[in-house]
Protein backbone atom coordinates (compact mmCIF):
# COMPACT_ATOMS: atom_id res chain seq x y z
CA UNK A 1 0.00 0.00 0.00
CA UNK A 2 2.75 2.51 -0.75
CA UNK A 3 0.07 4.89 -2.74
CA UNK A 4 -2.30 4.29 0.12
CA UNK A 5 -3.89 6.82 3.19
CA UNK A 6 -3.24 4.24 4.99
CA UNK A 7 -0.83 0.97 5.48
CA UNK A 8 -1.33 -2.15 7.65
CA UNK A 9 -2.05 -1.35 11.30
CA UNK A 10 1.02 -3.87 12.72
CA UNK A 11 4.84 -4.14 11.65
CA UNK A 12 5.51 -6.98 10.01
CA UNK A 13 8.24 -9.24 12.29
CA UNK A 14 9.45 -11.44 10.28
CA UNK A 15 13.04 -12.10 11.50
CA UNK A 16 13.74 -14.40 14.39
CA UNK A 17 14.61 -12.19 16.30
CA UNK A 18 11.16 -10.28 16.51
CA UNK A 19 10.46 -10.85 20.46
CA UNK A 20 12.66 -8.40 21.36
CA UNK A 21 11.02 -5.49 19.10
CA UNK A 22 8.60 -4.02 21.28
CA UNK A 23 11.27 -3.25 24.25
CA UNK A 24 14.19 -1.26 24.29
CA UNK A 25 17.28 -3.11 26.15
CA UNK A 26 19.23 -2.28 29.50
CA UNK A 27 22.06 -1.85 26.61
CA UNK A 28 20.54 0.86 24.22
CA UNK A 29 19.53 2.89 27.45
CA UNK A 30 22.70 2.74 28.98
CA UNK A 31 23.92 4.06 25.58
CA UNK A 32 21.07 7.27 25.24
CA UNK A 33 21.88 7.53 28.95
CA UNK A 34 25.46 7.83 28.38
CA UNK A 35 25.16 10.21 25.29
CA UNK A 36 23.46 12.67 27.97
CA UNK A 37 26.13 11.94 30.98
CA UNK A 38 28.72 12.83 28.14
CA UNK A 39 27.64 16.18 27.57
CA UNK A 40 27.06 17.06 31.00
CA UNK A 41 30.40 16.32 31.67
CA UNK A 42 32.04 18.41 29.21
CA UNK A 43 29.80 21.29 29.89
CA UNK A 44 30.93 20.92 33.39
CA UNK A 45 34.67 21.00 32.48
CA UNK A 46 35.23 22.57 29.09
CA UNK A 47 37.68 25.35 29.08
CA UNK A 48 35.80 27.62 27.20
CA UNK A 49 33.60 30.52 27.18
CA UNK A 50 30.29 31.21 25.50
CA UNK A 51 30.39 30.74 22.12
CA UNK A 52 29.51 34.32 20.22
CA UNK A 53 26.23 32.81 18.64
CA UNK A 54 25.46 31.94 22.01
CA UNK A 55 25.65 35.43 23.44
CA UNK A 56 23.20 36.72 20.64
CA UNK A 57 20.70 33.79 21.95
CA UNK A 58 20.91 35.48 25.22
CA UNK A 59 20.55 38.75 24.15
CA UNK A 60 17.52 38.17 22.11
CA UNK A 61 16.09 36.88 25.78
CA UNK A 62 16.91 39.41 26.99
CA UNK A 63 15.40 41.90 24.70
CA UNK A 64 12.50 38.95 23.84
CA UNK A 65 9.69 40.35 21.48
CA UNK A 66 7.50 37.11 20.27
CA UNK A 67 6.22 38.03 17.38
CA UNK A 68 8.68 40.64 16.08
CA UNK A 69 11.67 38.94 15.75
CA UNK A 70 14.09 38.54 12.62
CA UNK A 71 14.79 34.94 14.08
CA UNK A 72 12.75 32.04 14.47
CA UNK A 73 11.94 32.41 18.64
CA UNK A 74 12.27 29.23 20.28
CA UNK A 75 16.11 29.78 20.78
CA UNK A 76 15.52 33.29 22.28
CA UNK A 77 12.35 31.93 24.55
CA UNK A 78 14.79 28.65 25.69
CA UNK A 79 17.66 31.32 26.72
CA UNK A 80 15.18 33.57 28.61
CA UNK A 81 13.41 30.60 30.71
CA UNK A 82 17.27 29.59 31.31
CA UNK A 83 18.50 32.65 32.41
CA UNK A 84 15.49 33.11 34.77
CA UNK A 85 16.17 30.05 36.23
CA UNK A 86 19.75 29.97 36.59
CA UNK A 87 20.96 33.11 35.59
CA UNK A 88 24.64 33.24 33.53
CA UNK A 89 24.89 29.30 34.30
CA UNK A 90 27.43 27.91 31.14
CA UNK A 91 26.33 24.35 32.29
CA UNK A 92 22.35 25.31 32.72
CA UNK A 93 22.49 27.10 28.92
CA UNK A 94 24.79 23.92 27.78
CA UNK A 95 22.26 21.32 29.50
CA UNK A 96 19.63 22.28 26.26
CA UNK A 97 21.15 21.04 23.63
CA UNK A 98 22.78 17.99 25.58
CA UNK A 99 18.79 16.75 26.12
CA UNK A 100 17.96 17.93 22.51
CA UNK A 101 21.09 15.67 21.28
CA UNK A 102 20.17 12.91 23.72
CA UNK A 103 16.08 13.09 22.33
CA UNK A 104 17.69 12.80 18.96
CA UNK A 105 19.54 9.44 19.41
CA UNK A 106 15.97 8.20 21.08
CA UNK A 107 13.96 8.92 18.55
CA UNK A 108 16.34 7.62 16.13
CA UNK A 109 16.21 4.00 18.36
CA UNK A 110 12.40 4.41 18.54
CA UNK A 111 12.36 4.82 14.95
CA UNK A 112 14.66 1.79 14.04
CA UNK A 113 12.03 -0.17 16.69
CA UNK A 114 9.21 1.19 14.69
CA UNK A 115 10.68 -0.33 11.46
CA UNK A 116 10.79 -4.22 12.99
CA UNK A 117 14.69 -3.63 14.15
CA UNK A 118 15.55 -5.18 17.47
CA UNK A 119 18.00 -4.45 20.28
CA UNK A 120 20.93 -5.28 17.80
CA UNK A 121 19.65 -2.85 15.60
CA UNK A 122 18.68 -0.25 18.31
CA UNK A 123 22.01 -0.57 20.30
CA UNK A 124 23.44 0.09 16.53
CA UNK A 125 21.49 3.22 15.31
CA UNK A 126 22.59 4.44 18.63
CA UNK A 127 25.92 4.03 18.46
CA UNK A 128 26.36 5.64 14.96
CA UNK A 129 24.46 8.77 15.67
CA UNK A 130 26.64 9.08 19.48
CA UNK A 131 29.66 8.70 17.89
CA UNK A 132 28.83 11.26 15.06
CA UNK A 133 31.52 14.28 15.32
CA UNK A 134 28.27 16.43 13.89
CA UNK A 135 26.22 15.37 16.43
CA UNK A 136 28.88 15.70 19.31
CA UNK A 137 29.37 19.03 18.62
CA UNK A 138 26.09 20.06 18.06
CA UNK A 139 25.02 18.78 21.59
CA UNK A 140 27.64 21.25 22.74
CA UNK A 141 26.56 24.21 21.85
CA UNK A 142 23.53 25.97 22.62
CA UNK A 143 22.53 26.79 19.02
CA UNK A 144 19.19 26.09 17.05
CA UNK A 145 21.34 23.70 14.94
CA UNK A 146 20.51 20.78 17.64
CA UNK A 147 16.74 21.65 17.50
CA UNK A 148 16.50 21.31 13.69
CA UNK A 149 17.69 18.19 14.43
CA UNK A 150 15.65 16.93 16.91
CA UNK A 151 12.08 18.18 15.23
CA UNK A 152 13.52 16.53 12.01
CA UNK A 153 14.03 13.27 13.37
CA UNK A 154 10.14 13.95 15.25
CA UNK A 155 9.08 14.27 11.95
CA UNK A 156 10.81 11.06 10.44
CA UNK A 157 9.14 9.38 13.58
CA UNK A 158 5.85 10.34 12.85
CA UNK A 159 6.52 9.29 9.20
CA UNK A 160 7.39 5.60 9.93
CA UNK A 161 4.63 5.41 12.06
CA UNK A 162 1.88 6.70 9.93
CA UNK A 163 3.16 4.12 6.78
CA UNK A 164 2.79 1.37 10.44
CA UNK A 165 -0.83 2.40 11.26
CA UNK A 166 -4.20 3.69 11.04
CA UNK A 167 -4.09 6.28 13.93
CA UNK A 168 -4.17 9.78 12.29
CA UNK A 169 -2.74 11.37 15.47
CA UNK A 170 0.89 10.54 13.84
CA UNK A 171 -0.57 12.72 10.96
CA UNK A 172 -0.58 15.36 13.62
CA UNK A 173 2.66 14.66 15.11
CA UNK A 174 3.98 15.40 11.93
CA UNK A 175 2.74 18.69 11.86
CA UNK A 176 4.00 18.98 15.03
CA UNK A 177 7.62 18.80 14.20
CA UNK A 178 7.25 21.16 10.90
CA UNK A 179 5.97 23.67 13.39
CA UNK A 180 7.98 23.50 16.51
CA UNK A 181 10.80 23.52 13.97
CA UNK A 182 9.66 26.32 12.19
CA UNK A 183 9.90 28.18 15.63
CA UNK A 184 13.26 26.86 15.68
CA UNK A 185 15.21 27.49 12.44
CA UNK A 186 14.34 28.11 9.16
CA UNK A 187 15.97 25.25 7.67
CA UNK A 188 12.64 23.18 8.27
CA UNK A 189 11.75 24.47 5.05
CA UNK A 190 13.54 22.38 3.40
CA UNK A 191 11.89 18.94 5.57
CA UNK A 192 8.71 19.92 4.41
CA UNK A 193 9.24 20.25 0.76
CA UNK A 194 11.20 16.95 0.91
CA UNK A 195 8.34 15.39 3.29
CA UNK A 196 6.09 16.77 1.04
CA UNK A 197 8.23 15.09 -2.44
CA UNK A 198 8.34 11.74 -0.55
CA UNK A 199 4.81 11.13 -0.08
CA UNK A 200 3.73 12.36 -3.60
CA UNK A 201 5.99 9.73 -4.66
CA UNK A 202 4.57 7.07 -2.40
CA UNK A 203 1.54 8.03 -1.00
CA UNK A 204 -0.50 10.66 -3.34
CA UNK A 205 -3.97 9.16 -2.42
CA UNK A 206 -3.23 10.58 1.29
CA UNK A 207 -3.71 13.87 0.19
CA UNK A 208 -7.36 12.49 -0.73
CA UNK A 209 -7.94 12.99 3.33
CA UNK A 210 -7.68 15.71 4.72
CA UNK A 211 -4.93 14.80 7.38
CA UNK A 212 -2.16 16.11 5.51
CA UNK A 213 -3.88 19.45 5.33
CA UNK A 214 -4.39 19.27 9.11
CA UNK A 215 -0.49 18.44 9.22
CA UNK A 216 0.13 21.58 7.80
CA UNK A 217 -2.70 23.70 9.53
CA UNK A 218 -1.24 22.56 12.55
CA UNK A 219 2.70 23.64 11.32
CA UNK A 220 1.19 26.59 10.39
CA UNK A 221 -0.42 27.58 13.62
CA UNK A 222 2.72 26.63 15.57
CA UNK A 223 5.36 28.53 13.50
CA UNK A 224 3.13 31.44 13.05
CA UNK A 225 5.35 33.94 15.44
CA UNK A 226 8.22 33.02 12.94
CA UNK A 227 6.02 33.96 9.60
CA UNK A 228 4.48 37.07 11.89
CA UNK A 229 7.82 38.39 12.79
CA UNK A 230 9.26 37.68 9.06
CA UNK A 231 6.31 40.25 7.95
CA UNK A 232 6.33 42.56 10.52
CA UNK A 233 9.77 43.39 9.70
CA UNK A 234 9.97 43.11 6.02
CA UNK A 235 11.20 39.57 5.84
CA UNK A 236 14.73 40.30 6.74
CA UNK A 237 15.57 36.54 6.04
CA UNK A 238 16.16 37.76 2.23
CA UNK A 239 18.75 40.01 3.41
CA UNK A 240 20.01 37.56 6.36
CA UNK A 241 20.26 35.08 3.38
CA UNK A 242 22.02 37.62 0.91
CA UNK A 243 24.39 38.46 3.43
CA UNK A 244 25.31 35.05 4.01
CA UNK A 245 25.87 33.52 0.15
CA UNK A 246 27.80 36.85 -0.53
CA UNK A 247 29.66 36.29 2.84
CA UNK A 248 30.36 32.61 3.49
CA UNK A 249 27.88 30.39 0.89
CA UNK A 250 29.72 31.65 -2.54
CA UNK A 251 32.69 28.98 -2.07
CA UNK A 252 30.06 26.03 -1.74
CA UNK A 253 30.01 24.33 -4.83
CA UNK A 254 28.13 20.76 -5.42
CA UNK A 255 31.25 18.95 -5.06
CA UNK A 256 32.57 20.83 -2.23
CA UNK A 257 29.06 20.16 -0.31
CA UNK A 258 29.07 16.27 -0.94
CA UNK A 259 33.12 16.24 -0.40
CA UNK A 260 32.67 17.73 3.41
CA UNK A 261 29.96 15.08 4.23
CA UNK A 262 33.52 12.94 4.63
CA UNK A 263 34.17 15.03 7.86
CA UNK A 264 30.98 13.22 9.69
CA UNK A 265 33.29 10.06 9.35
CA UNK A 266 33.38 7.59 6.08
CA UNK A 267 31.51 4.99 8.38
CA UNK A 268 28.71 7.60 8.68
CA UNK A 269 28.74 8.09 4.60
CA UNK A 270 28.60 4.80 3.92
CA UNK A 271 26.03 3.47 6.74
CA UNK A 272 24.08 6.36 5.62
CA UNK A 273 24.31 5.06 1.97
CA UNK A 274 23.44 1.67 2.77
CA UNK A 275 20.38 3.01 4.80
CA UNK A 276 19.29 4.95 1.82
CA UNK A 277 19.25 2.27 -0.83
CA UNK A 278 17.62 -0.35 1.69
CA UNK A 279 15.08 2.19 1.97
CA UNK A 280 14.49 2.18 -1.74
CA UNK A 281 15.69 -1.02 -3.00
CA UNK A 282 15.03 -3.22 -0.21
CA UNK A 283 11.91 -5.40 -0.39
CA UNK A 284 10.95 -4.87 3.27
CA UNK A 285 12.13 -1.77 4.42
CA UNK A 286 10.76 -0.28 1.02
CA UNK A 287 7.63 0.03 2.69
CA UNK A 288 9.54 2.76 3.98
CA UNK A 289 10.44 4.41 1.17
CA UNK A 290 8.90 8.04 1.76
CA UNK A 291 11.77 8.27 4.35
CA UNK A 292 14.40 7.77 1.38
CA UNK A 293 12.62 9.77 -1.01
CA UNK A 294 12.67 12.85 1.60
CA UNK A 295 16.15 12.17 2.71
CA UNK A 296 17.30 12.39 -0.69
CA UNK A 297 15.18 15.12 -1.69
CA UNK A 298 16.63 17.26 1.12
CA UNK A 299 20.11 16.49 0.68
CA UNK A 300 20.01 17.38 -2.91
CA UNK A 301 17.92 20.67 -1.89
CA UNK A 302 20.59 21.80 0.05
CA UNK A 303 23.25 20.90 -2.18
CA UNK A 304 21.83 22.95 -4.94
CA UNK A 305 21.52 25.95 -2.65
CA UNK A 306 24.97 25.50 -1.30
CA UNK A 307 23.82 24.88 2.26
CA UNK A 308 26.62 24.52 4.66
CA UNK A 309 27.78 20.83 5.09
CA UNK A 310 26.23 20.42 8.15
CA UNK A 311 22.63 21.84 7.22
CA UNK A 312 21.64 18.38 5.73
CA UNK A 313 23.13 16.72 9.40
CA UNK A 314 19.23 16.04 10.28
CA UNK A 315 18.69 13.42 7.63
CA UNK A 316 21.59 10.99 8.98
CA UNK A 317 19.52 9.32 12.43
CA UNK A 318 16.82 8.32 10.12
CA UNK A 319 19.17 6.54 7.78
CA UNK A 320 21.69 4.74 10.30
CA UNK A 321 17.94 3.39 11.26
CA UNK A 322 17.27 1.87 8.43
CA UNK A 323 21.16 0.24 7.65
CA UNK A 324 20.89 -0.87 11.33
CA UNK A 325 17.72 -2.61 10.42
CA UNK A 326 18.27 -4.05 7.31
CA UNK A 327 21.76 -5.27 8.70
CA UNK A 328 19.92 -7.30 11.40
CA UNK A 329 17.49 -8.83 9.00
CA UNK A 330 20.32 -10.29 6.39
CA UNK A 331 19.47 -13.96 5.76
CA UNK A 332 23.51 -13.99 5.39
CA UNK A 333 25.13 -14.94 9.19
CA UNK A 334 28.42 -14.37 8.55
CA UNK A 335 28.03 -10.93 7.02
CA UNK A 336 24.95 -9.95 9.13
CA UNK A 337 27.72 -10.98 12.03
CA UNK A 338 30.74 -8.75 10.22
CA UNK A 339 28.61 -5.83 9.54
CA UNK A 340 27.12 -5.79 13.09
CA UNK A 341 30.62 -5.45 14.76
CA UNK A 342 32.47 -4.02 12.20
CA UNK A 343 30.28 -0.98 11.71
CA UNK A 344 29.97 0.33 15.42
CA UNK A 345 33.66 -0.81 15.92
CA UNK A 346 34.60 1.60 13.17
CA UNK A 347 31.79 4.56 14.50
CA UNK A 348 32.96 4.50 18.11
CA UNK A 349 37.20 4.21 16.87
CA UNK A 350 36.14 7.09 14.46
CA UNK A 351 34.39 9.13 17.42
CA UNK A 352 36.98 8.63 19.74
CA UNK A 353 39.44 9.40 17.43
CA UNK A 354 37.93 13.03 16.41
CA UNK A 355 35.96 13.53 19.61
CA UNK A 356 38.04 16.42 20.33
CA UNK A 357 37.02 18.08 17.34
CA UNK A 358 32.89 17.65 18.48
CA UNK A 359 33.63 17.90 22.57
CA UNK A 360 34.94 21.30 23.60
CA UNK A 361 37.07 19.50 26.25
CA UNK A 362 40.38 20.44 25.51
CA UNK A 363 42.48 23.65 26.31
CA UNK A 364 43.39 25.56 23.47
CA UNK A 365 47.29 24.88 23.39
CA UNK A 366 46.29 21.22 23.05
CA UNK A 367 43.75 21.39 20.88
CA UNK A 368 45.81 23.05 18.53
CA UNK A 369 48.46 20.59 18.88
CA UNK A 370 46.15 17.84 18.02
CA UNK A 371 43.97 19.18 15.45
CA UNK A 372 47.85 20.30 13.72
CA UNK A 373 48.59 16.53 14.15
CA UNK A 374 45.35 15.14 12.93
CA UNK A 375 45.83 16.93 9.70
CA UNK A 376 41.98 17.30 9.05
CA UNK A 377 42.47 20.87 7.85
CA UNK A 378 38.86 20.86 7.12
CA UNK A 379 38.32 21.26 10.91
CA UNK A 380 39.90 24.40 11.16
CA UNK A 381 38.57 26.14 8.47
CA UNK A 382 36.25 29.05 9.05
CA UNK A 383 33.37 29.76 6.97
CA UNK A 384 35.36 31.86 4.91
CA UNK A 385 38.23 29.92 3.68
CA UNK A 386 40.63 31.05 6.23
CA UNK A 387 43.04 28.33 8.32
CA UNK A 388 42.98 28.59 12.31
CA UNK A 389 44.68 27.13 14.38
CA UNK A 390 41.43 25.92 16.64
CA UNK A 391 37.92 24.88 14.87
CA UNK A 392 36.22 27.84 14.37
CA UNK A 393 33.44 27.25 16.97
CA UNK A 394 36.08 26.91 19.32
CA UNK A 395 38.00 29.69 18.34
CA UNK A 396 34.82 31.67 18.81
CA UNK A 397 34.70 30.69 22.64
CA UNK A 398 37.76 32.63 23.54
CA UNK A 399 38.33 36.28 24.59
CA UNK A 400 35.05 37.41 25.42
CA UNK A 401 35.20 38.29 28.65
CA UNK A 402 38.96 39.84 28.46
CA UNK A 403 37.03 42.27 25.92
CA UNK A 404 34.61 43.20 28.37
CA UNK A 405 36.68 43.83 31.09
CA UNK A 406 39.18 45.81 28.85
CA UNK A 407 35.61 48.10 27.89
CA UNK A 408 35.16 48.43 32.20
CA UNK A 409 39.02 49.61 32.39
CA UNK A 410 38.52 52.34 29.44
CA UNK A 411 35.22 53.40 30.98
CA UNK A 412 36.76 53.89 34.57
CA UNK A 413 39.20 56.09 32.94
CA UNK A 414 36.36 58.52 32.13
CA UNK A 415 34.85 61.17 34.70
CA UNK A 416 31.28 60.52 35.96
CA UNK A 417 29.30 62.29 34.38
CA UNK A 418 30.84 60.94 30.97
CA UNK A 419 29.94 57.53 32.55
CA UNK A 420 26.70 58.23 34.06
CA UNK A 421 25.53 59.08 29.93
CA UNK A 422 28.38 56.87 28.16
CA UNK A 423 26.52 54.02 25.89
CA UNK A 424 28.89 51.08 24.81
CA UNK A 425 29.26 49.75 20.95
CA UNK A 426 29.50 46.27 19.58
CA UNK A 427 30.82 45.82 16.35
CA UNK A 428 29.48 42.43 15.41
CA UNK A 429 26.88 40.80 17.58
CA UNK A 430 29.60 38.32 19.32
CA UNK A 431 31.23 41.43 20.67
CA UNK A 432 27.86 43.21 21.73
CA UNK A 433 26.29 40.42 22.94
CA UNK A 434 29.25 39.56 25.34
CA UNK A 435 29.10 43.21 26.59
CA UNK A 436 25.63 42.71 27.38
CA UNK A 437 26.21 39.14 28.77
CA UNK A 438 28.90 40.29 31.28
CA UNK A 439 27.86 43.54 31.68
CA UNK A 440 25.61 42.12 34.59
CA UNK A 441 28.31 41.86 36.29
CA UNK A 442 31.14 44.00 35.76
CA UNK A 443 27.63 47.04 36.04
CA UNK A 444 28.77 48.00 32.42
CA UNK A 445 26.17 50.71 30.53
CA UNK A 446 24.08 49.98 28.32
CA UNK A 447 24.53 47.92 24.61
CA UNK A 448 23.83 49.07 21.11
CA UNK A 449 25.01 47.50 17.64
CA UNK A 450 23.88 47.59 14.46
CA UNK A 451 24.73 44.21 14.24
CA UNK A 452 22.09 41.94 13.14
CA UNK A 453 18.95 41.41 15.95
CA UNK A 454 20.75 44.23 17.94
CA UNK A 455 19.85 46.69 15.18
CA UNK A 456 16.06 45.94 16.11
CA UNK A 457 16.67 46.48 19.83
CA UNK A 458 17.47 49.76 19.08
CA UNK A 459 19.21 52.31 20.91
CA UNK A 460 15.62 53.20 23.08
CA UNK A 461 16.05 56.73 24.82
CA UNK A 462 19.69 56.60 25.49
CA UNK A 463 20.88 59.59 23.27
CA UNK A 464 24.59 58.49 24.06
CA UNK A 465 26.62 61.51 24.52
CA UNK A 466 29.69 59.52 25.33
CA UNK A 467 30.28 55.77 23.35
CA UNK A 468 32.52 53.20 23.96
CA UNK A 469 33.47 51.77 20.60
CA UNK A 470 34.49 47.81 20.25
CA UNK A 471 35.77 46.51 17.36
CA UNK A 472 35.78 49.42 14.61
CA UNK A 473 38.62 51.05 13.86
CA UNK A 474 39.09 54.70 13.71
CA UNK A 475 39.58 54.88 10.02
CA UNK A 476 36.53 52.98 9.94
CA UNK A 477 34.04 54.91 11.80
CA UNK A 478 31.14 56.36 9.55
CA UNK A 479 27.80 57.96 9.36
CA UNK A 480 28.77 60.23 12.86
CA UNK A 481 31.65 62.51 13.59
CA UNK A 482 33.02 63.07 17.21
CA UNK A 483 34.25 66.47 18.84
CA UNK A 484 36.91 63.94 20.29
CA UNK A 485 37.37 60.29 19.16
CA UNK A 486 40.82 58.61 20.52
CA UNK A 487 41.48 55.00 20.78
CA UNK A 488 42.42 54.13 24.47
CA UNK A 489 42.82 50.06 24.41
CA UNK A 490 43.84 47.23 22.24
CA UNK A 491 42.33 43.68 23.22
CA UNK A 492 44.40 40.92 21.58
CA UNK A 493 43.20 37.26 21.66
CA UNK A 494 45.90 35.07 19.48
CA UNK A 495 43.06 32.15 19.16
CA UNK A 496 40.32 34.05 17.94
CA UNK A 497 39.52 34.24 14.27
CA UNK A 498 40.82 37.53 12.52
CA UNK A 499 38.71 39.61 13.34
CA UNK A 500 39.24 38.83 16.42
CA UNK A 501 42.48 38.78 17.08
CA UNK A 502 43.57 42.63 17.66
CA UNK A 503 40.48 44.88 18.68
CA UNK A 504 40.30 48.49 19.16
CA UNK A 505 38.42 50.21 21.82
CA UNK A 506 37.41 53.83 21.09
CA UNK A 507 36.19 56.41 22.95
CA UNK A 508 33.76 58.90 21.10
CA UNK A 509 32.85 62.19 23.06
CA UNK A 510 29.80 64.50 21.71
CA UNK A 511 28.69 63.05 18.52
CA UNK A 512 27.09 65.29 16.06
CA UNK A 513 24.04 63.27 16.46
CA UNK A 514 22.06 61.22 19.24
CA UNK A 515 21.82 57.30 18.73
CA UNK A 516 18.12 57.55 17.84
CA UNK A 517 19.18 60.18 14.59
CA UNK A 518 21.81 57.75 13.48
CA UNK A 519 19.59 54.58 13.81
CA UNK A 520 17.32 56.41 11.44
CA UNK A 521 20.07 56.68 9.19
CA UNK A 522 20.93 52.69 9.17
CA UNK A 523 20.29 49.48 8.13
CA UNK A 524 21.34 46.19 9.83
CA UNK A 525 24.50 44.44 9.16
CA UNK A 526 23.76 40.65 8.66
CA UNK A 527 27.26 39.42 8.47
Amino acid sequence: MRDGAHAPTQTPMTNPEAGERNSVGVGVLALVCFKLMLHVAAAVETPYEFHRDEFLYIAMGNHLQFLRMDFPPMIALLSEAVRRVAESSLFAYRLIPALAGTSVVWLAVLAVRAMGGGQRAQALTAIAVIFNPLFLRTSSLFQPVVLDQLWWMLGFYALVNIVNTEDRRWWILLGVACGLGLLSKFSILFFGAATLVGLLLTRPRAFLTPWPWCAFGVALLLGAPTVVGQVHLGFPLLDQMASLTHGQLDRVTFASFVGEQALWGPFALLFAGMGLVALLRDGFLARYSVLGWTALTAFVLFALTKGKSYYVGPIYPVLFAAAAAWIERMDHGARRAALSWGFPAMAILYGITTAPFGLPILPPELMARYAARSGVIAGVRTNRGELLTLPQDYADMLGWREKAEAVKAALEKLSREEQSGAVLYGANYGQAGSLEFYGRELRLPPVVSLAGSFYLFGPGNRPGRTLIILGVERSEVSGIACRVLEEVARVANRWGVPEERDVPILVCRDPNQTLQEYWRRQRPHWG
